[in-house]
């Protein structure tokens, strides 16, 4: 197991707050963007998962890796709507900013 196992996994761990972002945000605001990033969601983090395990064997490390940046790249791919407007992170975060409502 080399350091780009690491890099490997760190990817995968993005993934999956990508994917669970995505799924509370069409939860709280019902927008279908969000809901088709929340299920092809999934599949990326999967496929990104399986790349941290392939990473983990040192002959094929970069397969694994090829993968999980596969799975980084196709799930900014997909198109969204615009949630917040100009507000600052830290506030969003804290839940103090207005958001746009389920229809």
């Amino acid at each position: 197991m080399s350091y780009l196992f690491s890099v490997g996994a760190f990817g995968a761990a993005v993934t999956l707050f990508l994917w669970l972002r995505d799924s509370r945000l069409y939860l709280r605001t019902g927008l279908a963007g969000y809901r088709t990033r929340a299920h092809q969601g999934v599949f990326y983090t999967a496929l990104a998962l399986l790349g941290a395990g392939i990473a983990w064997n040192e002959s094929v490390e970069l397969i694994g890796l090829g993968l999980v940046l596969l799975a980084l790249y196709l799930q900014g791919r997909v198109e969204h709507e615009k949630v917040w407007t100009d507000e600052k992170t830290l506030p969003r975060l804290l839940g103090a900013v207005k958001r746009r409502q389920k229809k």
